[in-house]
């Protein structure tokens, strides 16, 4: 049964999809975000609604990118599949591939890497094009070719992924070493699929190699991921500023007591349960009810003693501020 869903027909396999990609997140101990928002974005962008712009005018095309200095169709075209077996095909590739490295990896990492193995496995393509037309004439075959979809990342996710593996895996049947399994892949899928786009995946292939060389020469941190950092930090500023004004209404807390706590505290001070506070007699720190002994001298809770003669001495005449810096000191370990 066919559907209809904006510009694009659904034979039933997105909602298999679906179902399949929920069922692995499920199972999942991690929620990689990224994997699901290039799925979901995938998906959407295949059922075009009527505010995307259609595949005529996304498709890659090294000749109309280059005289026209098109973006649009540099940047989009991977996210555009000419049928739903093409969709359904990338993004289970997506899932599993994303899954493992957005996991390893961490989300920042993996948006950054994305990113750029979308711009190399792109701009790749578009110089092997432009190289095949300067050098062997060429124009036909690839520097007018039209292509569309997100297989030459994929590609280039396949090397990072297996970069530096030692196992064996199968390609469609085939048992190779999992590092050269990209160029098993590329093989086998031009002779079964002679439509799919040679130069695309030869491309994609190419920029997870040249991502591990620059990322085994390049020392600290990857600065896309470090822009994508600041920018989520950015975004949760509001949220931590306003819990930061919340919190800023309950007291000053300082480990499990409170020392200048407000009015309900007090009342709960020297309360007889023993979820309530209790208030040393030495350095009038609130203690938990729970606690038999002072957090900030040591003193016992009936004061009749200390724990430790030797604080007890290093305590006589020292401010208040001086007692709260030493207990400070004294729960993390510096003397």
């Amino acid at each position: 049964m066919e559907v209809r869903i904006g510009r694009s027909v659904s034979r039933g396999m997105i909602p298999l999809l679906a179902l399949h990609a929920f069922s692995e997140y499920y199972r999942s101990n991690s929620k990689p975000p990224v994997t699901a928002a290039l799925i979901a974005a995938n998906t959407l962008i295949y059922l075009r609604p009527s505010f995307l712009p259609s595949i005529d005018q996304v498709w890659f095309n090294p000749h109309l990118i280059l005289r026209h200095k098109d973006l649009k169709r540099f940047l989009l075209s991977p996210f555009y599949h000419i049928g739903e077996p093409h969709l359904v095909y990338n993004m289970l590739s997506l899932l599993w591939k994303g899954i493992q490295l957005e996991t390893s990896m961490g989300s920042f990492e993996f948006a950054s890497m994305v990113a750029s193995l979308l711009a190399l496995s792109q701009g790749i393509t578009l110089m092997l094009s432009k190289s095949l037309l300067l050098f062997f004439d060429y124009e036909r075959p690839y520097y007018r070719e039209y292509a569309v979809g997100f297989s030459g990342v994929l590609f280039a996710m396949k090397v990072v992924l297996n970069s530096r593996s030692d196992e064996y895996t199968s390609v469609h049947g085939v048992i190779v070493p999992s590092r050269y399994a990209a160029w098993a892949e590329l093989i086998l899928i031009q002779m079964f699929v002679p439509g799919a786009s040679f130069l695309g995946h030869l491309g994609g292939i190419l920029a997870g190699i040249l991502y591990m060389k620059l990322r085994g020469n390049y020392f600290g941190s990857d600065p896309l991921s470090v822009l994508m950092r600041s920018v989520g930090s950015a975004l949760n500023w509001p949220v931590r500023f306003l819990g930061g004004l919340f919190r800023s209404r309950r007291g000053r807390i300082t480990g499990r007591g409170t020392v200048g706590g407000g009015g309900n505290r007090r009342r709960r001070v020297n309360s007889g349960d023993n979820g309530g506070f209790w208030r040393c007699q030495a350095c009038t720190y609130d203690n938990s009810g729970y606690l038999s002994v002072c957090e900030m001298c040591a003193t016992t809770r009936d004061g009749s003693g200390l724990a430790s003669m030797q604080w007890d001495r290093d305590l006589d005449g020292l401010p208040l501020d001086e007692l709260r810096r030493r207990r400070i000191d004294r729960f993390t370990g510096r003397r």
